[in-house]
């Protein structure tokens, strides 16, 4: 699975905001052309966000749009303006269910199919920002291979609940955050938890994504970039942890799959197989995150 630490939002329509990109040391810069445009605007951030793709990737980052959902009307242009080369991954805003992310994935295999592109190339990140959306996370995480992530946006959700957005840890939230964590881990992609809103609150952003990433995100949708830094040490495994990773996985291969076991001993503690395992994960999210910060520095 991708490393998704760090998912920086860039209106498409700001030329001058775009210059700026490859300063961003975000996993995942994404064009957006849905919320942060206004309706006057569209065109222009489709145009903009299309011709910056590969500009974008010279941050070492993943380049994602975030295109308008269905019932806007503006899908399938907001698809052929950016679909193209460069293009890692689209966001559907406002993902309603399963059939919106069929339609979706049909439309960008007719597209690379088109384009000359590799069918099946471009990922899908779904946005789950409302009531009928978080009623068929699951089903929707689960409508095609392509979906790679899921994102809680929170702002629209509690609009949509008509209840007031509070931060950090708010209340109307913790069942949402829960539920999609574990829908996107029932389909084995990424949770990415919604942004924080108060960017200067610094406590508050790290108590609010520890809380997040004991739910079980793995990244997080940033808005400032003075919040890339704390995520990114939140949601890489502390040094220490990677240690014990590492003897974990080295103890229960030499003492238990060599010998026949299902279960060993480290210092003190039974490791069985569902902790070798949680252990693997940490040491493939560490290979991960090397090659990302490789890719970053241009080795």
């Amino acid at each position: 699975m991708p490393v998704l630490r760090s998912v920086f939002y860039v209106p498409g329509n700001k030329e001058d905001l775009i210059a700026k990109i490859p300063r961003i040391p975000a996993d995942v810069i994404t064009l957006d052309i849905e919320d942060s445009v206004p309706p006057a605007e569209k065109q222009k951030a489709r145009e903009l966000s299309h011709k910056n793709l590969k500009f974008a990737a010279s941050s070492g980052a993943d380049v994602y749009v975030r295109i308008n959902n269905w019932e806007t009307g503006m899908t399938n242009a907001d698809c052929e303006a950016v679909v193209d080369e460069g293009l890692v991954a689209i966001c559907l805003a406002k993902c309603g269910g399963a059939d919106h992310v069929k339609r979706l994935a049909w439309k960008l295999e007719e597209m690379e199919q088109r384009k000359g592109l590799e069918v099946g190339s471009i990922k899908i990140q779904l946005l789950i920002e409302t009531a009928k959306g978080m009623m068929n996370v699951y089903e929707a995480a689960t409508a095609s291979e392509r979906v790679n992530s899921l994102i809680f946006g929170a702002v629209d959700y509690t609009t949509d609940m008509r209840v007031t957005l509070t931060q950090p840890i708010g209340e109307e939230q913790k069942w949402a955050r829960a539920r999609m964590a574990c829908a996107a881990r029932a389909a084995g992609i990424i949770a990415i938890d919604c942004p924080y809103v108060a960017f200067r609150d610094t406590e508050g952003f790290e108590k609010d994504t520890l809380y997040g990433r004991q739910l079980g995100m793995e990244g997080r949708m940033l808005i400032h970039p003075s919040q890339i830094e704390p995520s990114h040490r939140i949601y890489t495994p502390a040094p220490e942890r990677v240690e014990w990773a590492r003897e974990v996985v080295k103890v229960f291969e030499e003492e238990g799959i060599a010998k026949g076991s299902a279960a060993v001993s480290y210092k003190g503690k039974m490791v069985d197989t569902p902790v070798y395992v949680g252990a693997k994960k940490i040491l493939d999210t560490m290979v991960e995150i090397e090659a990302r910060e490789r890719k970053r520095a241009g080795k």
